[in-house]
């Protein structure tokens, strides 16, 4: 059976950084991707197989803003249809390949792999704080998981796991026992909990010099098919949770933009935004912890992906913490339902 794959929606292809002049091939949603610039600097994304023999297109090179075929020497343009083929003037009506929607943000650069027709930049998601005075980005994250991007939301939706995985990150032993709240609206699920009069977590302790225990909200959302943003403030203890004093505190907004390479694969791209300095000699380490953090969790749901594969059952017991993340769930099959009864004639 074919992989399930919301496609009208604007997933991240690359950091903006990664695309240039050379050809970079990226498997997307199960589908060979070519991305490249053209001299101007536009970002250009073609199918990244020839309408020749299939060879991928990334093997050849480019001709100023023309991709040439490295096995018969065809060449595409921007749109994708083909202007050349050596030793003839002809060029059949099928030589052309796909060419997607992009558009370039956040130092990212999105791709749309659905109808072209309802690729509206306007559906791209605002991210909050960002170029707003008093708050710091890091981007340029990026890890490959040998997950799926279900199994990755399922875990971005589920602060109870951060005790047992992150001990050496944001994880709190004394949260473990806390419930955590669960909001649901139209467009995204929401699990989110304080916890109260506890030690700061060892990333907090980095940070700042707290002179007693903290209280610290995660918030963890999760905006269907894939992104997700984790919010987390640390305030001393003792004060009334109030805008006013979690504005004060200790404020991160981490976002994650989770994009298929296949039905068990992810390409994982991941941006904080945060409203404190971390001092330059402290800044390798302080991007080592978030890596570190997110490849805690690459290995345990790797591990889960191949028993769920080797098995075909995907969760045998449910317990109270899988609240979020089977609304999560629920939510993406509704939209996937949505999108194949639209597709069908």
């Amino acid at each position: 059976m074919a992989a399930q794959f919301f496609r009208n929606a604007w997933y991240v292809a690359a950091w903006s950084k990664e695309v240039g002049r050379q050809l970079l091939p990226r498997r997307i949603l199960d589908e060979p991707v070519l991305l490249y610039r053209k001299n101007d600097g536009t970002p250009v994304a073609l199918l990244d197989r020839c309408a020749h023999k299939l060879a991928p297109l990334s093997m050849g090179r480019l001709v100023d803003d023309v991709v040439q075929c490295g096995y018969h020497g065809m060449e595409y343009d921007c749109t994708g249809q083909c202007v050349r083929v050596p030793g003839q003037d002809k060029i059949p009506k099928t030589a052309k390949v796909r060419s997607f929607p992009l558009v370039e943000r956040y130092n990212a650069i999105w791709i749309w792999t659905g109808e072209p027709a309802l690729a509206d930049p306007d559906k791209i998601m605002d991210i909050e704080h960002y170029g707003e005075s008093g708050w710091k980005v890091l981007d340029g994250g990026y890890q490959y998981h040998e997950a799926s991007y279900v199994n990755i939301a399922d875990n971005l939706m589920d602060p109870a796991h951060t005790t047992f995985v992150h001990g050496r990150t944001i994880g709190m032993p004394a949260a473990s026992e806390v419930p955590v709240e669960v909001e649901e609206s139209d467009i995204h699920v929401c699990a989110h909990r304080w916890s109260n009069n506890i030690d700061p977590i060892p990333s907090d302790r980095k940070i700042a010099q707290f002179s007693g225990r903290v209280d610290r909200r995660q918030s963890y959302n999760y905006f269907p098919p894939g992104i997700s943003r984790v919010d987390a403030v640390t305030i001393p203890t003792g004060q009334e949770h109030t805008d006013a004093v979690i504005a004060r505190g200790i404020r991160t907004a981490g976002y994650k933009f989770l994009t298929p390479e296949s039905e068990q694969r992810t390409h994982f791209f991941w941006l904080q935004l945060r409203n404190f300095d971390v001092p330059e000699y402290k800044m390798a380490d302080y991007i080592s912890a978030q890596n570190t953090t997110f490849q805690e969790d690459n290995v345990v749901l790797s591990s889960i992906q191949r028993e769920q594969a080797a098995t075909g059952v995907v969760q045998q017991t449910w317990i109270a913490i899988d609240e979020a993340p089977t609304k999560m769930r629920r939510m993406l099959q509704r939209m996937l339902d949505a999108e194949r009864a639209q597709a069908q004639p």
